[in-house]
């Protein structure tokens, strides 16, 4: 089983750390501009697309679910009809995402208060960069094919060949052609495509004869779309949970001011950058426990979620370990704005413990998809956002300031692993398996 996990996560690993290194480079690379409203307005313009974005990572999440399903059930025709309506629903939505970018824009300036300065370059960051949606959304889908089918290096080389040209145009554009907000954003135009381009190669290489398998018939029939939208639903609105919760917390940092907001935003991609990594244990689970799940073997769905949990809150626990020993080094690593490393340091105990604090959350979102329970995931999620996370800020805010924000996420993180493990024992795990 251990090696079974390891095949799968640890691709993925490799891949989802590629993105938060991209975050990573984008920020230093601002960061080390001359203003702060740089940084700010990238923190902002990623918190808008990361609204847009994951609110289709159901693209993601229920392709894998489901394709893991059909990969244990051997059913080849389940399999292929499963990427052919996620595609669908990612090429209709790509495209109205760019035609209402203008309403999107405003909406989403008149949600977050930031000063003249950061609207001002998060406009346009945001003029280029919609334009990616299309591609992103269609990633989305392939990805979490190849994931539910057991395949977790095609993913890893689209990530990271992704990412990789992403680092290289964007170093190009802020310094050889400077560019600033205006040079990541382009930079990441053209490598989401130039993505997606090697994807569809990679899927007509390997799954060409899987095509066989397509009838045009069943794109749109009735139940098996009921059961598409059904487990995509609860994954949207869970998904949307999250969106506000980081997108709430990056707006309630603008309103503490520019460094502040930098601040922050450092330190958000400090916990992010081990999420990916503890989310590469997540990914083996959904692929696992869907595949066993569709072949019915509970004895071996038991097995996987213990030696995933076991895998990913190591993670999480060296990851806090690295934090607490290299708070400083790794602050500058990203900017050389004292101001805004001196403030970073303040709120540095909350990175300290969030990684070990989020393992268990993310470990169980992966068991919950791969079992495509998805209504528990939903529920863990309105309850950790509405329950928890909005009066833990609306309380703490009074008498903590900016540490409220910490202290709201940080419950956030423990309320959804807390309520997974409570829905558990009746949605995944059984006792006297065979």
């Amino acid at each position: 089983m251990n090696r079974k996990i390891l095949n799968l996560a640890i691709p993925n690993i490799i891949s989802n750390l590629s993105v938060p290194l991209l975050g990573a480079v984008d920020t230093a690379l601002v960061g080390h501009l001359d203003e702060a409203y740089y940084l700010g307005a990238i923190a902002v313009g990623s918190m808008i697309f990361n609204f847009i974005f994951w609110g289709f990572g159901f693209l993601r999440m229920g392709t894998t679910g489901l394709t893991a399903q059909a990969f244990g059930e051997q059913e080849k025709t389940d399999s292929i009809m499963t990427l052919a309506r996620a595609l669908t629903v990612a090429g209709v939505f790509g495209i109205l995402i760019v035609l209402l970018q203008a309403w999107i824009a405003d909406f989403s300036f008149w949600v977050v208060e930031a000063s003249p300065e950061v609207e001002r370059y998060t406009r346009i960051y945001f003029e280029i960069r919609i334009f990616t949606a299309p591609a992103t959304l269609c990633l989305y889908a392939i990805n979490g094919w190849f994931l539910g089918m057991q395949n977790a290096r095609y993913p890893m080389i689209v990530t990271i060949f992704l990412n990789a040209l992403n680092i290289a145009l964007d170093v190009f554009f802020v310094y050889s052609m400077n560019m600033n907000v205006d040079g990541v954003a382009m930079g990441t135009l053209i490598a989401r495509y130039a993505g997606l381009t090697l994807a569809v190669i990679l899927l007509l290489y390997k799954y060409r004869d899987w095509f066989k398998g397509y009838v045009h018939e069943l794109l749109m029939e009735v139940k098996a779309m009921k059961k598409f939208f059904s487990v995509n639903r609860d994954i949207f609105i869970r998904t949307l949970c999250l969106i506000f919760t980081f997108s709430f917390f990056t707006a309630k940092s603008a309103e503490f001011g520019n460094v502040v907001l930098a601040a922050n935003s450092i330190l958000l991609q400090l916990w992010m950058m081990v999420s990916y990594g503890i989310d590469g244990f997540a990914y083996a689970a959904e692929s696992l426990i869907g595949r066993y799940t569709g072949s019915g073997q509970q004895k071996r769905i038991n097995l996987a979620v213990k030696y995933c949990f076991i895998w990913g809150t190591g993670i999480g626990v060296l990851a806090s370990a690295v934090y607490a020993i290299f708070d400083t080094q790794i602050l500058w690593l990203f900017t050389d704005q004292k101001d805004v490393i001196d403030t970073a340091m303040v709120y540095f105990l909350w990175t300290i413990a969030g990684p070990v604090v989020s393992s268990f959350s993310y470990i169980w979102d992966g068991v919950f998809i791969g079992a495509t329970a998805t209504g528990p995931m939903r529920d863990s999620m309105i309850v950790a956002t509405l329950i928890v996370f909005l009066p833990a800020y609306a309380i703490g805010v009074l008498y903590l300031g900016n540490h409220a924000l910490w202290l709201a996420m940080t419950l956030f993180m423990l309320a959804r692993g807390a309520t997974l493990t409570f829905f558990a024992p009746k949605h995944i795990l059984k006792a006297n398996a065979v």
